[in-house]
């Protein structure tokens, strides 16, 4: 059983820096409301706030490609054999491919029951805002994706903001740390320190997350307005149900099964991060979080160093659903249903396109639109239909992306034997508290 935590760090009472973040994740929940209530009232003073919601954003992506890579580096540096780090890697990858599957079957099957586009009409309006998401879509090949991967220098990898040139450079030093034995120490203490110093920035950071989430929502309401919502109810209701069943069915009985977990344990376990996902419509601002919390749980640093970022661009299970169903809708809406051979292979050629597009707002409505423009250039159009619920739909993919990763580096860990099971107890019964302060996972 872990030691128990330093006083004043991860206890249950006698500290005021755990209480003071109660307060702050109820502000969040106070400045979404207030949000959407002048999104309402004054729909155009509320999209005047949209920059404090972008600017939230763009403080915790600040702090991503740090966090990947010093967790990256500390956890393949620390471990001696190089075998390991690519079993859990080969065993992160086949998992995803697998679960990429079933959602990409689930979104069809749910697309296919609820014919959620029939009956609608595409306006002018509509029309060109599809074509301008066609213009930003990804239609790149394979050669591009994976020549994207690499950085013009070492240093550009943190400075351009892309998850798999960080990953790409944090693999490599790690590595090389490992060759080096013991004379690589000393580097992997310095990062050590690093990476403390990067959550402590983080945790500063969140301080401005009632701001960014009120902007945020302001801004969405304001430009949305409830009446353009009604006609398509259907499909963001449908997708919704769609990504808590895969949840909750699918993922929730795989770890049950393998880890013995339960996933709504997991999930109320990671309840602060859900909220901050759902005020800021992206997966990436949780992602430094996600980390130290998968390591205070008690998967070992190797796997979540490993899993975790590579999940980000890989384990795309909302957007998987996401791109079936919005294609059916497409399609359906402009009276020009996909047959079954159509919908797998335009799905699926979405789905290897929206690699490295997860936890970006709006990546998922420019790859289905660069799909299609790919495959179905006459369906683009129809993309405009629902460019005004994506932003609510963005929330639920980035929802479903978080837990798929979350439930994906607990599997991975339990597979590779890779976890502290009676750690991993304690923690979700909240008898070892996270330390909200330093983001520390230190055990």
């Amino acid at each position: 059983m872990a030691a128990p935590s330093p006083p004043g760090r991860e206890g249950t009472g006698g500290t005021g820096r755990r209480d003071r973040t109660h307060f702050l994740y109820l502000a969040v929940i106070a400045a979404v409301v207030a949000g959407v209530v002048l999104g309402l009232v004054a729909p155009g003073v509320a999209v005047e706030f949209k920059p404090l919601g972008t600017g939230f954003v763009n403080l915790i992506k600040m702090m991503i490609s740090p966090v990947v890579f010093c967790t990256i580096v500390l956890g393949i540096g620390s471990v001696r054999k190089a075998a390991k780090v690519g079993a859990v890697g080969g065993l992160a990858l086949g998992y995803f491919l697998l679960m990429s599957t079933v959602a990409l079957a689930i979104g069809l099957l749910v697309g296919n029951l609820l014919e959620p586009g029939s009956g609608l009409h595409l306006t002018e309006a509509a029309r060109h805002a599809g074509e301008a998401q066609a213009k930003g879509g990804t239609g790149g090949s394979t050669a591009d994706f994976l020549l994207g991967m690499i950085p013009t220098t070492m240093v550009s990898a943190f400075t351009g903001g892309q998850v798999l040139q960080t990953l790409l450079v944090a693999l490599l030093a790690g590595f090389a740390l490992q060759a080096m034995g013991p004379a690589g120490e000393p580097v992997l203490r310095g990062i050590g320190h690093l990476q403390k110093l990067v959550f402590r920035i983080l945790a500063m950071v969140m301080w401005a997350a009632p701001v960014g989430a009120f902007g945020a929502m302001a801004a969405v309401v304001g430009a949305t307005g409830v009446d353009a919502l009604k006609s398509l109810a259907v499909i963001m209701i449908g997708f919704y149900a769609t990504c808590v069943l895969f949840v909750v069915v699918v993922l929730g009985t795989l770890l049950r099964l393998v880890a013995k977990v339960n996933i709504f344990a997991l999930l109320r376990y990671l309840g602060r991060e859900f909220l901050l996902i759902l005020s800021t419509s992206s997966s990436e601002s949780a992602l430094p979080r996600l980390i130290a919390k998968m390591e205070h749980l008690g998967v070992s640093k190797p796997v979540v160093g490993i899993t975790v970022p590579t999940g980000y661009s890989f384990n795309l299970d909302g957007t998987a659903i996401y791109l079936t169903m919005a294609s059916l809708f497409v399609a359906e809406a402009m009276g020009q249903p996909l047959s079954v051979g159509q919908q797998v292979s335009l799905l699926l050629f979405m789905m290897v396109a929206s690699k490295g597009a997860a936890g970006v707002t709006g990546a998922g409505l420019a790859t289905l639109a660069g799909g299609l423009q790919s495959h179905r250039p006459e369906l683009v159009d129809g993309v405009g239909l629902i460019v005004g619920i994506d932003r609510f739909m963005s929330e639920a993919r980035a929802l479903t992306n978080f837990a798929g990763n979350a439930v994906a580096t607990v599997l991975v860990g339990t597979w590779t034997k890779e976890t502290d099971p009676e750690r991993m107890r304690e923690v979700l019964a909240g008898r070892l508290p996270f330390d909200e302060a330093t983001l520390s996972a230190d055990h």
